[in-house]
């Protein structure tokens, strides 16, 4: 069945900004009267969630390169049944913080598993679900990264509010390197999918380019050209 809304995901380093541009850019859609389901992974459905907690949780960090594979795969799955496909059914636009990108960089590249390995897994288990557009934000690893562990620290610190989601923050300089080098790569491979931007700017700059890649691509009228906060992730 042709589904009837768009889906569009955001992918990234943890600290680049795309949580933050994800809630921007749902701003300017529903101001335009596009109704907007706004969600991550993993996550994003009660069992996700708790998938999440083992998965992010500083505590697992033993945890098996395919056992954590399995579990991303495992609140996809349950997400994409619960909440983006009846979306999209429905004609919501579906904009998910992270999708399978993320676990081809993290656990494919990252991890060493390779890339066929988690594209396999995202046919069999996924249906091939592909996102209309991908918003890539690129960015330097050490920066993003260090972003990342001190909004975790300010977490275990009590400063501010959160569970501990310190796990992949703890990896150390190569993994990462690694992480970025695939994500360029599925840039590379998808171009008409995939839409790079430079994350390394101001985060109107950043917010500004999305919205005219989301237009231009998918094809919206143009009424608003700014929305929502100024706060980077």
């Amino acid at each position: 069945m042709a589904r009837k809304g768009k889906f569009i995901t955001f992918e990234g380093l943890d600290g680049c900004g795309k949580s933050t541009q994800l809630e921007r850019l749902a701003a300017v859609l529903r101001a335009e009267e596009i109704e907007v389901i706004a969600t991550r992974e993993p996550g994003g459905t009660p069992l996700g969630e708790k998938i999440r907690a083992v998965l992010l949780d500083s505590r697992t960090q033993g945890m098996a390169a395919l056992a954590e594979l399995s579990l991303m795969f495992a609140s996809r799955a349950q997400q994409i049944a619960e909440v983006i496909e009846p979306a999209l059914q429905r004609g919501q636009w579906v904009l998910c913080d992270r999708f399978t990108d993320s676990s081809e960089a993290y656990q494919g590249g990252g991890r060493g598993l390779g890339s066929e390995a988690v594209l396999t897994m995202h046919r069999v288990v996924c249906g091939d679900l592909q996102p209309d557009l991908t918003v890539l934000m690129d960015s330097d690893a050490e920066a993003s990264v260090s972003r990342a562990r001190r909004r975790n620290l300010a977490v275990k610190n009590h400063e501010t509010p959160g569970p501990d989601e310190n796990r992949f923050e703890r990896e150390n300089r190569m993994f990462f390197a690694r992480v970025h080098e695939t994500y360029l790569k599925i840039a590379e491979r998808e171009p008409g999918r995939v839409y790079l931007v430079d994350a390394r700017r101001g985060p109107d700059v950043v917010h500004a380019d999305i919205v005219a890649a989301v237009r231009q691509r998918l094809k919206i009228a143009a009424k608003i050209e700014n929305s929502g906060g100024h706060q980077q992730e």
